[in-house]
This record gives structure tokens, C-alpha cells and sequence, in this order.
């Protein structure tokens, strides 16, 4: 194999690759690394805008594989079009698993025991003391039960949670006991003390926690979004907080960043992250593992793991 592959790290930065392709360094510069007609397998660099992930989609005329770094691919999705029928299109399960679930479980802990009011007393050098809730006895709602759903309970279980109701977009069963479909959250969301959105962003979770979701939500429940921004309808939200209703902790919002002036800042109720779910010192070497696990299956030429979908099939 001679082929191209392009990686957004440098390739003497990553143990173990197989032999046989050229390997190339592209992490969203201006100027490509070689003839993108002759990339086979690009791995997607991380966290940069959609417009610089999708700019060589179109070039890529012998590409079959497409990995990203991250959990998601919504950033892609404007670009696939421009890819031939056939092209593999890989998520990156089990490298934000870790990352992601501590950052859930940080906002929880943080919003329920009013962490932010602390660190704001710090600085005025005020004793800010009292009763604040804790997550033990809470019942939590994980919408969006994955890979990543899953790490979250298995942090949530130590913290003698009275019960987690798992959602996703089917039922099944696990270990763990159920998971409901989509269609049962307005009846699970008002006996939901915490609910953490975890969803992936597609046409049908746009806007998911709308008004209507948020209004099914008890009074005094803690809205986590670690999922993306738009899964939730930022106008709904900043109703409910306004009000002082509900509560929330965002790693994700909608705009994304968060300009300046935006009243979701200043919002009460709310603790804000800036999208920090999963660049953290355990992304590298899990990153790592996967690319050189990915490119041995594909110089090997055996199936893939994480093909989220393979272009030109009826349900890409």
C-alpha cells in the first residue's frame, strides 16, 4: 500500500503505526501536505472549525476511510456529500468516554453544592456557609445513553444516587436494567432531579430540550449539558433560569463560544464551561491507540471499528 494518510498529529508522535502508507502531518493549515486525490484514510483534526475539517472533503477523490477524534460528527456532515459512495466514516468511541464523564459529574457536584458561590465568596472574602443539596439520593436522567451515558453512571453509582433512568434513541435492555426510548421523556422528566443531556447532534436532537422539555423538568432540577450546544433551545433555557425554576451546567452552548455579550453569562442559575468535555491529558494517548489501532485493521484489511456510516447507503 502506498496510499496517503493523514493525521493531525506528527506521525513520529504516535507509537506503533503500520507500515505501508505515506504518512502525512495535517492539523487545518492553509496549505494542504500533498495531493489530497491521493489521501485514503484522513483522520479529521480535532477541535477545529467545521469549515476547516470539511475544506478537503471535496479533493478527496479515493478516499475510503474518514476517522474523526471525536465523539461526534456533526462538524462533518455539511462535507459528506462532496465524498464518493462507499467512504467509511469512523467516531472515536472510547477515547472521550473518561474525559467526558469526569466533566459531568464535576458540573453536577459543582452545581449542586454551589462550588461557583464559594469561589465567587473567595475572592470577595466572604464565609459563604449553609445547607446546599446533594447528589446522594438524587434521581439522575442521562438522555442519550452510549458509550459516554454509560461511563457517566458508572461515576454516579458511588454517590449512593437513589436511581439513574437511562434514555436513548431506542429501547433496549442492559446489565443495568432499562433503556427508554426518546418518546418517554415527558413522562420520565418530572421525577428527575438532574437530567444530563449526552445526546449526539442530529436532525431529531436539534432543539431537543426545547420549551416544552424544560417545562416537564421539576422545580429546582439541574439541566447538564455536555452533549452540544444545540441540542438545547438556548431562548427556552434562559426563560427557565430567569425564572428561577431550574438550574443548569453547560460544557456546550448555542452560540458556540459564547460571545461576550450574551445574557446566558449573567444568566442565574447557570454554570458555564467552555466546551472542555474532552480535551484533557487522557484524549492523547487514547487518540493514539485508536488511530494506530484503525490504520492496522485498514492496512490489514480487516472491518473497522466505530463506523458510525458508509456514504451512499440508504441510512447515511
Amino acid at each position: 500500500m502506498t496510499a496517503d494518510v493523514w493525521l493531525p498529529l506528527p506521525p513520529d508522535e504516535i507509537e506503533g503505526l503500520p507500515a505501508g502508507p505515506e504518512y502525512r502531518f495535517w492539523n487545518g493549515e492553509k496549505d494542504f501536505p500533498a495531493d489530497p486525490a491521493d489521501c485514503s484514510f484522513y483522520v479529521v483534526p480535532y477541535m477545529k472549525p467545521a469549515e476547516v475539517v470539511v475544506r478537503p472533503l471535496p479533493q478527496l477523490g479515493s478516499v475510503q476511510v474518514v476517522q474523526t477524534l471525536s465523539a461526534g460528527i456533526d462538524s462533518l456532515e455539511p462535507g459528506l456529500k462532496h465524498l464518493r459512495p462507499g467512504v467509511q466514516v469512523c467516531n472515536a468511541r472510547g477515547v472521550h468516554e473518561a474525559s467526558t464523564a469526569e466533566l459531568a459529574l464535576t458540573l453536577i457536584l459543582a452545581s449542586l453544592r454551589g462550588v461557583p458561590d464559594f469561589v465567587r465568596g473567595q475572592e470577595l472574602g466572604e464565609w459563604r456557609g449553609g445547607f446546599r443539596p446533594a447528589l446522594a439520593d438524587k434521581s439522575v436522567l442521562i438522555v442519550g445513553y452510549g458509550s459516554i451515558g454509560s461511563a457517566i453512571e458508572d461515576r454516579l453509582v458511588p454517590f449512593e444516587v437513589a436511581r439513574v433512568v437511562r434514555v436513548a434513541r431506542s429501547a433496549r435492555t442492559t446489565e443495568r436494567g432499562p433503556v427508554h426510548p426518546l418518546t418517554d421523556l415527558p413522562r420520565l422528566l418530572p421525577e428527575a432531579d438532574v437530567v444530563v443531556l449526552i445526546t449526539p447532534l442530529t436532525e431529531s436532537t436539534r432543539g431537543l430540550a426545547g420549551a416544552d422539555f424544560l417545562a416537564r423538568m421539576k422545580d429546582g432540577a439541574l439541566l447538564v449539558n455536555v452533549a452540544r450546544g444545540p441540542v438545547v433551545d438556548t431562548k427556552a433555557l434562559l426563560a427557565e433560569l430567569e425564572s428561577g425554576r431550574i438550574t443548569a451546567a453547560l460544557d456546550v452552548t448555542d452560540p458556540e463560544p459564547l460571545p461576550r455579550e450574551h445574557p446566558l453569562w449573567k444568566a442565574p442559575g447557570v454554570l458555564i464551561s467552555p466546551h472542555v468535555g474532552g480535551p484533557t491529558s487522557a484524549f492523547l494517548p487514547r487518540a493514539k491507540r485508536l488511530i494506530v489501532n484503525q490504520l492496522t485493521r485498514f492496512v490489514n484489511r480487516e472491518p473497522l471499528a466505530n463506523v458510525i456510516l458508509t456514504t451512499g447507503s440508504p441510512d447515511a
